[in-house]
């Protein structure tokens, strides 16, 4: 007979979207549970774990747990172009580091924690939402007032309620952590073209010290491409500045899906929220959202916690959340799905010129792009086009407009 337990909140997912939703749900007195699937926090890593810094700054992130980067490489079969910054403006995370950190941030205010526990089926109540779940062989029904679908790209809460369907477009990305001859921690490198990625790109993120990562993402369904089968091929011939690594050692290996649909699903229902992956929040030009995960787990988190108290669970007492990413994000990420839908029908050899146009930006100018750090739909028709002559025109208008 399963074992029965309430709460006010239950979180699925303990990545950084549920861990930063549970922290800041907890600080409020709410009773919470977070549910993690693996015995361990971040068991299985299955992103490259690109940032920022001043996310790095805004989320307190100690800095044994990333690799600062200042240079900014980018290589097509026929161009390259290395863009540089005084000081360091992206950053590399140690995913474990990172995820259990903030775990750990939940449990220090009492959030409960269980790993090994996944979800099996999700029902509605007449107080909530139930959730079945097994959890080290034992199976609990975990009753909740309000759910947090963080789960990630399975959205396995929202799926088993009958939402939201399985993501049509999404991106796969294979990755090998690996120790190398020369690494060097201060420069990353994209690099796009046919060889590497027919729909995508592929790149070497470094850790710091000789380790780095190497890794494919390739767009589905554009594209029927294993990207494991591609990064042992590019590994093998070292295409690129991967010749430059001299002796490389595999230490792991990583796999992930991160949707790419656009924000295209509702995300707050009566006693449900949807947040981190489970609701798209990525950016699609580079298929990071991290930086997404923490911000909206923690206004999730709030707004679950003050709809406990208000004794309110309904979808409408939920809507500030969604107000607050739409607001924060939408435009943005609907601009850089235009030019990531341009990039992926480019040749080689319009890669090629595309980095003589890279080459004119500024680094603020190229990373507020690569970022998706702006919004006005009628910029992004230049964007699309890119004139060379616009470009900067292009950027003056993003900064004149400010920033969420």
């Amino acid at each position: 007979m399963a074992r029965e337990i309430n709460y006010d909140i239950v979180i699925v997912g303990a990545g950084p979207a549920g861990s930063s939703a549970a922290f800041s749900a907890a600080k409020t007195g709410a009773r919470v549970a977070l549910l993690e699937k693996e015995e361990t926090i971040a068991q299985t890593v299955r992103t490259s774990g690109v940032t920022w810094m001043d996310s790095i700054r805004e989320f307190e992130i100690p800095e044994y747990c990333y690799n600062p980067v200042r240079n900014y490489g980018f290589c097509s079969p026929g161009n390259e172009v290395v863009i540089s910054s005084d000081t360091p403006m992206a950053a590399v995370l140690d995913v474990r580091k990172t995820y259990r950190w903030l775990a750990e941030k939940a449990r220090k205010q009492d959030v409960e924690l269980y790993t090994s526990t996944a979800v099996t089926n999700a029902t509605r109540s007449p107080h909530g939402i139930t959730l079945h779940a097994t959890s080290n062989k034992e199976e609990i029904l975990f009753h909740a007032k309000i759910v947090i679908d963080a789960s990630g790209f399975q959205s396995v809460v929202a799926k088993s309620l009958g939402l939201v369907t399985q993501w049509k477009r999404f991106g796969a990305g294979a990755e090998y952590e690996v120790e190398v001859e020369n690494a060097d921690p201060d420069t990353w490198w994209l690099m796009v073209g046919q060889d590497y990625s027919p729909a995508g790109y592929a790149w070497i993120f470094p850790m710091g010290g000789k380790i780095v990562r190497i890794g494919v993402g390739v767009g589905k369904p554009e594209s029927a491409l294993d990207p494991t089968e591609r990064l042992e091929q590019i590994m093998q011939k070292k295409l690129g500045p991967i010749s430059k690594l001299g002796k490389i050692t595999q230490i792991e290996f990583h796999y992930g899906l991160i949707p790419n649909d656009g924000l295209s699903r509702k995300t707050v229902y009566d006693n449900l929220i949807l947040v981190g992956d489970t609701a798209g929040q990525a950016n699609p030009l580079v298929l990071e959202g991290i930086r997404y995960a923490i911000r909206f787990g923690r206004v999730a988190g709030d707004v679950a916690a003050n709809a406990i108290l208000s004794g309110d669970l309904s979808e409408k007492s939920l809507k500030p959340y969604e107000g607050n990413w739409k607001k924060a994000i939408q435009k943005k990420i609907e601009s850089a799905s235009k030019v990531q839908t341009r990039w992926i029908g480019l040749s080689d050899k319009e890669w090629d010129k595309e980095l003589d146009i890279i080459k004119e930006l500024s680094i603020d100018e190229f990373l507020d792009f690569i970022k998706a750090d702006f919004s006005l739909a009628s910029i992004i028709k230049m964007a699309v086009s890119h004139p060379k002559m616009a470009v900067r025109q292009l950027f003056n208008i993003v900064k004149s407009t400010g920033k969420s």
